[in-house]
Formats: C-alpha cells, sequence, structure tokens
C-alpha cells in the first residue's frame, strides 16, 4: 500500500466545486465558501453579519423587524457573492431563533425569495447531530461530549469515533438567556441548572475531552490566551484542564466591568456581552460533566454539512496528513520527495533504533510533508518563516502540542543552530512543551535536513540510499550514482543527526 493511499492524496468531487454554506444563527449570518467537500477543506470566502434574530425570542417569541432587515440584506449580498465565485452548491441552514419564533416561517419564505435556495430549518436533533459530524471533521477519531453554544439554544452531543450517542438541544443560547433575565447574570445561574439536570446522561461524559465549540466559547479561549500570555493565538485545538476552566468561567461572569478585563480587546466587541452568560453555561457543564479537560473547536455545524456530503472513503482520511500533503502540494518543490521523507526517517526508528508512539509517527510523517513549504523565502528566514506559517495554519487533527512540534521540527530542519533573540516565536514556543517534544522536533529536523542535503529536495535519490544503525553507528548507505552527492556539509550534516541518536556517523558509498 503506497504512502499516498494511507495519507489520503487530494481527490475532489467536481460537482460539488465550489460549495458555500449559509448559517442563519441567532446572532450572526453567516457565508462560507470551500473548495470542496473534501477532507481537506480550505475556505476561500468567510463573512458574517451581526443580525441577532434571536435577540428577543424568549420574550416576544418574534424575530424582530431590524433584525430581519439585516438578515435579509446579509442574504442578498451572499447570493451574489455565491454568483462571483461560480458556487455550485449553496446550502442554507437556519437554527434556534428561526425554529422558535412565531414568525419563522414568514421570514424563511422572504428569505429563500432573496436568497434563491431553499432553506432548511434545523430541528435541535438535526443541530446536534450537524456539531457533531464538525467534531469528527475537526479531530482525529473524536471520543468524549461537545457542547455547540449558539445565540439562541445549546446542544449537547456524546460522541464516540463515528457514533452519535445521545444528543439534546437546550435554551441556553447568550441571547436567549440575556433576553429571558433582562441581563441579570444572577437570575440566569438557575436557569442554566435546571436545564442542565434535566439531561440524565451527562456523566457519560466523565474523565473524556469535551469539545466547545461556538463563537462565545472561542472568545472565552481567547481571553484565557490574553491573560495567560499563551504564544499562540490559534483556537482549533486549544485545551485547558478542567479545573482552571471552570475557576477561569467564575472570573469571567463574577467580574464587575467585563470591559476591565486583561485582554478585552482580542474579544469582538459584540460578543462581550455574553462573555458572562457562554461562562456561566460552560462552567455549569463542566461542573456537571467532570471531563478530563475542554478543547476548543472552530468546526461546527457549516463544517458538519460538509462532512455530511462527503463519501465514506473521503471522512476517514486522517485530517492532519490530507492538509499537509495539500500544503506540500501548493508550496514545496516535490510532494513525492516529502512521501520520501516519511519512508527514510522511518529508518531511525526501525530494528535496533528509536523508540516512539504511533501519534509520534503520525506527526514525524507531518514534518516530513511539510518541511519544504518555506523554500521560496531568503534563506536568513526560512526557519521562522516556516514555524509562523506552520504554528498558525489551519490545521485540523490536531493538538497544539502536535502543532508546535510540526513547527519546531521545520524550524531544526532549516537551522542547527538555535534563535537566540528572547522574542523569537521559537522560543516561546518551547516553553508550552515539554522536553521529549523538544528534542523530538531537533532529531526529526535534523534528519530531514540532512536528507535535503542529499537529495537537493528533489524525488528519486533517498528513496535509494539507506539508513542502518551498526552497533554504534548510524550509516548511511549511498550507491554509487549518487557519489558525488557526498560532501562535506552533508557529512557535517549527518555527524549532527548521528550524535541526535547517540551514535557514530558513517556515510559509505556501496560498492
Amino acid at each position: 500500500m503506497g504512502l499516498t493511499h494511507v495519507f489520503g492524496g487530494r481527490s475532489k468531487a467536481p460537482e460539488l466545486e465550489p460549495i458555500g454554506v449559509i448559517d442563519i444563527g441567532s446572532n450572526s449570518v453567516r457565508l462560507v465558501v470551500y473548495d470542496g467537500a473534501v477532507r481537506a477543506a480550505t475556505p476561500i470566502f468567510n463573512e458574517k453579519v451581526l443580525a441577532g434574530l434571536g435577540n428577543s425570542i424568549a420574550t416576544t417569541r418574534q424575530l424582530g423587524a431590524s433584525s430581519v432587515q439585516r438578515a435579509l440584506d446579509a442574504l442578498t449580498r451572499f447570493r451574489a457573492v455565491a454568483r462571483v465565485l461560480k458556487v455550485k452548491n449553496l446550502r442554507v441552514l437556519a437554527t434556534a431563533a428561526v425554529r422558535d419564533a412565531e414568525d419563522g416561517s414568514l421570514f424563511i419564505q422572504e428569505a429563500e425569495r432573496v436568497v434563491g435556495v431553499r432553506i432548511e430549518v434545523l430541528s435541535g436533533e438535526t443541530e446536534a447531530k450537524l456539531a457533531a459530524y464538525g467534531i469528527r471533521m475537526g479531530f482525529l477519531a473524536p471520543d468524549g461530549l461537545a457542547g455547540d453554544l449558539g445565540g439562541g439554544s445549546l446542544e449537547v452531543i456524546d460522541i464516540a469515533r463515528d457514533q452519535l450517542k445521545h444528543a439534546d438541544s437546550l435554551p441556553l443560547g447568550g441571547l436567549r438567556l440575556i433576553d429571558e433575565t433582562g441581563d441579570k447574570i444572577d437570575r440566569a445561574l438557575p436557569v442554566v441548572d435546571e436545564a442542565v439536570a434535566r439531561v440524565s446522561w451527562l456523566t457519560s461524559g466523565r474523565s473524556r475531552p469535551f469539545y466547545a465549540v461556538g463563537g462565545t466559547w472561542r472568545a472565552l479561549a481567547r481571553l484565557h490566551m490574553e491573560q495567560t500570555g499563551y504564544p499562540l493565538r490559534v483556537m482549533h485545538g486549544y485545551a485547558i484542564p478542567t479545573r482552571e476552566a471552570i475557576e477561569f468561567c467564575q472570573f469571567v461572569r463574577r467580574a464587575k466591568k467585563i470591559t476591565s478585563l486583561l485582554g478585552i480587546e482580542a474579544v469582538p466587541r459584540a460578543r462581550r456581552e455574553m462573555l458572562p452568560y457562554g461562562a456561566l453555561v460552560l462552567e455549569r457543564l463542566l461542573e456537571a460533566v467532570a471531563p478530563s479537560e475542554i478543547v476548543f473547536s472552530v468546526f461546527g455545524i457549516r463544517e458538519g454539512l460538509l462532512f455530511g456530503l462527503m463519501t465514506r472513503h473521503e471522512q476517514e482520511k486522517d485530517p492532519l496528513l490530507t492538509y499537509c500533503a495539500e500544503l506540500a502540494r501548493l508550496r514545496s518543490r516535490s510532494l513525492a520527495h516529502a512521501y520520501e521523507l516519511c519512508t527514510w526517517t522511518d529508518a531511525l526508528f526501525s530494528g535496533d533504533g528509536l523508540v516512539e508512539t504511533e501519534e509520534e509517527r503520525r506527526l514525524r510523517h507531518a514534518a516530513c510533508l511539510v518541511s519544504d513549504i518555506g523554500w521560496r523565502a531568503h534563506p536568513d528566514y526560512r526557519g521562522v518563516h516556516s514555524l509562523d506559517v506552520i504554528a498558525h495554519a489551519g490545521f485540523a487533527g490536531i493538538d497544539h502540542p502536535g502543532r508546535i512540534f510540526l513547527a519546531l521540527s521545520v524550524y531544526h530542519r532549516h537551522s542547527s543552530s538555535e534563535d537566540g533573540r528572547p522574542d523569537a516565536l521559537s522560543n516561546r514556543l518551547r516553553l508550552v512543551v515539554s522536553k521529549r517534544t523538544q528534542k523530538r522536533a531537533k532529531l526529526i529536523g535534523a534528519a530531514i535536513r540532512t536528507a535535503h542535503m542529499l537529495s537537493i529536495g528533489m524525488a528519486g535519490i533517498i528513496d535509494e540510499t539507506r539508513l542502518v544503525y551498526e552497533d554504534t553507528k548510524l550509516v548511511l548507505i549511498i550507491p554509487k550514482a549518487h557519489a558525488g552527492l557526498n560532501g562535506e556539509r552533508l557529512r557535517r550534516r549527518f555527524e549532527i543527526l548521528a550524535q541526535l541518536v547517540s551514535r557514530e556517523g558513517e556515510i559509505r558509498i556501496a560498492d
């Protein structure tokens, strides 16, 4: 079985390219256009309008004339955008506000006329299913509870890899709670506790991850990053231990003035009023569930819809390795060479070599795939440039320590020396990962650095060489046909690699 098959090469369904999803939510109306219904889908357009359809649903049961007009104006523009981008498949979803409003059906009639396609009003169960699909889109084999907090409702779901075990929709959206309680956070506490207590299966999430979806919860994550001085600003996969998350939620909801919180500038103004309510809902959920940690997701019902349109074969691809292969195809000199690196570095972890877990092997292959994406940058900045791109790339199926490992590995692929600048991102990233991760990143970077010196980044060279352990030696065997590539710089780089595996390096020309 070839590596391309294992990793999942790029295969698209032409009839779905590009595909657009409009999400008519309780707070915002958003259009996202993706390049196709594929495992490593890339958004090519993303815009939202804060229409506030759910501002008064709890008290009036009506959408409100000004909110409706803002939503219709947004839909008019989004239809035009879809036409310009030649969207072949435009899907429109409506969630809690439209579902619960007495004038929801009238709005749908007018909205369908404006947008030009049928609008699907999601039931709570369907919304939960799409949120679960979104988690499957964003994580490799997820196993835990997920919560998708919108302006009008909260969907909670039990996901066991590819199965949806339980799901409930609760009337705990941020806008709904503000409306129902007259914007009194203390009045919201018993409302939240009563709703959460009705979900008997929440304890099934004990000691499993809790995946948090929704703009308000992502804003909480951003605020937590700012307050703790976290070096990345990537929301997806950001994890907080449960007790720390509960204490932070309590801190936010009890703040006398939300605008006085350190780092609040990083949170969009439109989200700030809902932060205390989002914090309250998350706090009470975490208390009830007692998960191992909370993991934030940028993948929700829009990505869930996309996931549901994929073939089973596409769904089963590794999201990280598929994305890395696509990035390599677009930015590196040779995707075939990137695949060869995966096999070539396997030798370091075979026989009498080093030991790695399955997840570490997966991350090493990912590092090999993206190792050459910075080759067009100035030589003095390839390491820093690659590190910045990888640290902030739109990866799925990877946690933050794994993301940092990839970034540091490719950083070391371009430089064997440390970047001594005290403000360098590489130095700050090292502070939040283990010594083992740092050591592995340096090792993999040195291996890739050696291979590139031998192959000049081109396919068909390193696959004809062999890396073997012989007692106290690490031996690189080069065939006679490529003997001329053995030079001083290659020998120097190979010796550094050998030292990192506690061996003496030897380059041997095959007879």
